[in-house]
């Protein structure tokens, strides 16, 4: 089981996978494989790379190559906010397909059914939207002083 399936459910799994992975990242300030963080975080290595590589993209994280490589944190935890995790690896905006709104193979909704769904990822991205900023508020470093066990210097199982 991930930590995608445990405890409470929120966001897409792609955030609750890249929170655990940037709070370890913080925790050990040093560079880390992506097998040791799969580990860490009870993810699969190929879905926690497609996640980590999101960071990258975003200058979140940075990789290392080599036999000593992996990954760090490339922005300081105090000014990484949880928004900036969510938008790096958010799968983006899905674009409203007109001529099959109802991801039918045929166009039978209608046009009602295209002004429905218009209107529905009208709302949806502006929920996002709120989201997102709400999200702006809290650093990493802020939800992680919030937490006992990064507090208390949890012993380093790498």
């Amino acid at each position: 089981m991930s930590v995608a399936d445990k405890g409470i459910d929120f966001g897409p799994p792609h955030f609750k996978i890249a929170m655990h992975a940037v709070a370890r990242l913080a925790q050990k300030n040093c560079v880390l494989s992506s097998a040791v963080i799969a580990g860490q975080v009870d993810s699969h290595a190929t879905f926690l790379r497609r996640v980590l590589q999101s960071l990258a993209a975003a200058g979140i994280v940075e990789s290392r190559g080599g036999r000593e490589g992996g990954y760090f944190l490339k922005k300081p935890a105090d000014s990484l906010t949880l928004g900036e995790i969510y938008e790096a690896v958010h799968p983006g905006k899905r674009e409203c397909c007109e001529e099959d709104p109802c991801g039918t193979g045929q166009s039978e909704c209608g046009e009602a059914g295209i002004q429905l769904d218009r209107e529905l990822e009208n709302i949806l991205h502006e929920a996002e939207r709120h989201t997102i900023q709400y999200l702006n508020q809290f650093t990493l470093q802020e939800v992680m002083c919030r937490i006992p066990y990064f507090q208390h210097g949890a012993k380093s199982t790498t």
